[in-house]
C-alpha cells in the first residue's frame, strides 16, 4: 500500500513537471500592435499636412469672394488714381512683403528647431506675404471679386500691380542674397574655430614633448 502511494505522487509530479514544460514552451500571446506603432510618426505628419493643406484651400475659396475688392479699395484709397504713388507703394508692398517673409522662411533650416516649430515659421511666413497673395489673386483670378478689384486698380490705383511685381523680384533676390552670405560667414566661423582648434592642439602636443637631451661627447 505504501509503495503504491509513493508511485502515486511520483507519477503526479512527473505529470505536473511536463506540464509546467510545455506552458514554458508555448509562445506568449502577441499584443496587437497600435497604431502609432504601425504608423510611426511620419503617417502622423502626413496627416497633419494633408488637412492643412485642406483648410488652406477652404479658406483660399472663401476669401476669394471677399478679400480681393476689399484689398483693392485699400489700395485705391491710399494711391487715389497717382500713378507715382501707385507705383512707390506698389515697389514698397511688394519688396517688403516678400523679403520679410522669406528671410523668416529661411530660418526653417536651423538644426536645432523642431518639426513643429519649423511648421510654425512656414505658416508665419506665408501670412506675412498676405498683401502680395491679394495682389495676386487680383491678377490672376477669374472670380467676380477679382474682377472687380482690377478694375478698381486699373482705374484708382494705376501701376501699383506691375510695381508690385516688380518689388517681390527685388525683394526675392535680395532674401536669397542675404541667407546666402548668412550661410557663408556661418560656414567661415566654422572653418576658422577649427584651424584654431588645431593649432591649439599642436601647441599642447609640442608643450608635452620632453626636450632633447644634448648628445654625449
Amino acid at each position: 500500500m505504501e509503495f503504491t502511494f509513493q508511485v502515486a505522487i511520483r507519477t503526479g509530479s512527473n505529470l505536473l513537471q511536463c506540464h509546467d514544460g510545455a506552458m514554458a514552451d508555448e509562445p506568449a500571446p502577441v499584443a496587437p500592435r497600435s497604431s502609432d506603432e504601425i504608423g510611426g510618426p511620419w503617417v502622423r505628419r502626413a496627416v497633419l499636412v494633408a488637412v492643412a493643406l485642406v483648410v488652406a484651400l477652404v479658406v483660399w475659396k472663401l476669401s476669394g469672394a471677399f478679400f480681393p475688392r476689399w484689398w483693392a479699395q485699400r489700395v485705391s484709397d491710399q494711391v487715389q488714381g497717382d500713378l507715382t504713388q501707385g507705383v512707390w507703394r506698389g515697389l514698397f508692398v511688394g519688396f517688403v512683403f516678400s523679403v520679410v517673409p522669406l528671410l523668416v522662411l529661411f530660418q526653417v533650416r536651423r538644426r536645432f528647431l523642431s518639426w513643429a516649430w519649423r511648421g510654425v515659421l512656414a505658416a508665419v511666413a506665408v501670412v506675412l506675404a498676405t498683401p502680395n497673395w491679394m495682389t495676386l489673386a487680383i491678377a490672376i483670378g477669374d472670380s467676380n471679386a477679382a474682377r472687380a478689384g482690377s478694375r478698381i486698380m486699373d482705374t484708382e490705383a494705376p501701376g501699383f500691380r506691375n510695381a508690385s511685381l516688380a518689388g517681390v523680384l527685388v525683394g526675392v533676390l535680395v532674401a536669397v542674397l542675404l541667407s546666402g552670405s548668412s550661410i557663408w560667414l556661418s560656414h567661415r566661423k566654422k572653418q576658422v574655430r577649427s584651424l584654431k582648434g588645431e593649432l591649439r592642439q599642436r601647441r599642447d602636443d609640442e608643450s608635452a614633448e620632453p626636450p632633447e637631451r644634448p648628445a654625449d661627447s
